[in-house]
Parts: structure tokens; sequence; C-alpha cells
């Protein structure tokens, strides 16, 4: 039976952490997750408008076999600084590849950007973006306890017609064995059922942790959802995802754990992976856990319960979500 891991988070995972950062006046924020120690990490791509740093990195075949930090960002380009304040703070405290003897440590940091340029707020910031700064800070106060809704890179998020947010779960199966997630959910598309305020996600719910609600009857899904955002352009939206395991996975597992848990989005958003959105799926291991053969049905389990738990996950950065703005939000507009 699978159950809510204590905090229902992606912390649950031992060896993570994370932190929130926000700017309320500019209506944006930074989400990181640091390991206790380097992580293996992959990464699967399935929107036609994503804006990634050290992503490339995270590739099998490459050399760097551990990463040190992971970042989710506001900001759309300009939030890809947020990486430098969390490499700064990651080097100030000792972490990072060591390449030789005497010479600089370099934390590896990845991450990935939203659009929350049209969030409202003043976003006249000068010479000097505020992601760098807000990643250092979200670096700084990382834990094992984090706000979700209008947090972190979930502040400006807007999700369809809904304002969106930060969300996380976790699952853990009956020998222990935990996988989280951590979403910013700021897409095009739909959380709901048509006609409905039943999230698609609701075949996955535990324990009524967005709201319980069910849909009344059958439900017509032909055709684009009224509820998408009214104005769509490219390079505007974006769900950026991590999911973690303990289990000890290689680089190549994790490859297609980030692959399979990318139907996390499907299973929660209608539509997704369109060619206005950059979703994104960073999956990472702990490798806390050993698994025991054969492997290909460890990674098939895992993989199938991170798309569950993905998919609650963004029903949950959404139902968090206060209204902001003329963004109103799911409990809002719902509200019994």
């Amino acid at each position: 039976m699978i159950r809510k891991g204590e905090r229902n988070l992606i912390t649950d995972v031992p060896g993570l952490k994370v932190g929130n950062a926000e700017d309320h006046k500019i209506r944006t924020g930074v989400t990181v997750v640091l390991p206790d120690k380097p992580m293996a990490a992959a990464a699967d791509i399935r929107g036609g408008a994503p804006g990634t740093r050290e992503t490339a990195a995270l590739d099998p075949v490459s050399l760097v076999d551990g990463i040190d930090g992971l970042f989710l960002s506001g900001g759309s380009a300009f939030g890809l600084d947020a990486g430098g304040g969390v490499q700064a703070h990651l080097k100030a405290i000792g972490r990072g590849y060591e390449i030789a003897p005497g010479l600089p440590r370099v934390p590896v940091v990845a991450g990935a950007i939203l659009f929350d340029l049209n969030s409202g707020g003043d976003k006249d910031w000068g010479d000097e973006p505020p992601y760098r700064a807000l990643g250092k800070l979200a670096a700084e106060q990382v834990g094992l306890h984090f706000r979700l809704g209008d947090a972190g890179a979930g502040l400006g998020a807007v999700a369809g017609g809904y304002k969106g947010g930060l969300g996380s779960a976790s699952s853990v199966l009956p020998d222990g064995t935990t996988v989280g997630a951590l979403v910013a959910v700021n897409a095009v598309g739909s959380p709901l059922m048509p006609g409905s305020d039943a999230f698609w996600a609701w075949p996955f719910e535990l324990d009524g942790e967005f709201g319980g609600r069910r849909p009344m009857g059958p439900v017509t899904a032909a055709g684009l959802p009224r509820d998408m955002k009214g104005r769509v352009q490219s390079g505007t939206n974006t769900t950026i995802a991590v999911v973690a395991t303990d289990a000890d996975l290689t680089r190549v597992e994790l490859k297609r754990l980030a692959i399979m848990a990318a139907d996390g989005f499907a299973r929660a958003l209608r539509p997704v992976h369109t060619p206005f959105d950059g979703d994104l799926v960073y999956a990472v291991s702990t490798g806390r856990r050993p698994i025991d053969e054969p492997r290909p049905l460890a990674v098939l389990e895992l993989g199938s319960l991170a798309a569950d738990t993905l998919a609650r996950a963004i029903a949950r950065g959404v139902y968090a979500a206060d209204s902001l703005g003329p963004f109103r939000s799911y409990r809002d507009i719902f509200a019994r």
C-alpha cells in the first residue's frame, strides 16, 4: 500500500532540503533543492519552450556524475541568474567539484525557469535583476519544511485560468523506499476537468490533500478546455519539476525515471507539452537505499509512482495558491 511521507513534501526523501525566496514587490521567486552530498541527476524536456542552466551536463554520457544543487526560478531568462547565487552559497561552504588540488571547487548547479513577467508587480529592476540574490537567499535558508502555493518559483505562476503555484508531494512504498516531487505550475493547460471543480489528478489524491473534490458525472473532454490561459504566447509558460528518490539509481536509470515521471504532467494538466510550454522534469537520487534485482522492474515501479506523485504535486500547487492581483485562486473561485 502506498502512503504519503511524514511531511508530504519532496524533503521526505532522506538527504534533501528545500528553500524558497520571494520578492513580493516584483511578484517573483526562486526555489532551491540542495542535497546533503552530490546527487546523481538526469532530465527530460517535453515542452517546446524550455529555459535551462547546466541541463546538458546531466546527460548520462557527460563527465560530472553528481550535482550540488537544483533551482526553479521565475523571471524567464533573467531567472537563470539564480544559479549563480546558489553556486556562490555552495562555494562559500566548501561544496563543489574538485578539479585539481589548489584550484577552487566548482559547484555544479542545474535549473530551469518559468515566465512570470506578466504577473504584475514592479519589473523595473534596473541594471541588476534580482534572481542571483534570490537564489542565494533561497539556498541559505533550505530546510525540511517549506511553503506551497504563492511561494518561491510559484509566486508569479498561473495555471490555465487559475493562480498557479509551488506544489510538492511524497509517496512511500511498503519497503520504505520514498519518491518525492516538487513543481512550479505555470501551464497553458487547465488543471481541472471541464465544467467541474475536480482536478484532473483526483484519482491519485491521498487523504484529501487537494480538497477531495470528485467529478459529479461523465466529463466530455473533447477539444481544448475553456479555462486555459486567455492569451497564449510562445515562451510565456512552463511547468518545471523535480522528482527525487532515495533508491540508488544510476544516471541512465534516472533518465528513464524522468521520462516516466513526465507523464504526471499529462495526468494533471490538459493540454500539456504544448509549443508554448517549456515542460521539464529533473530526476535525482540521494542513493541511500540499495535496489534489489531485477533493477528494470524497480525502475518500472518507481517511474510509475513518480508520475502519480508529480500529478498530486501539481494539483497541490494550484490548490494551495492564493489569489494575486487579477489571477484568482482555485479556492476563491470554488469557495463553499
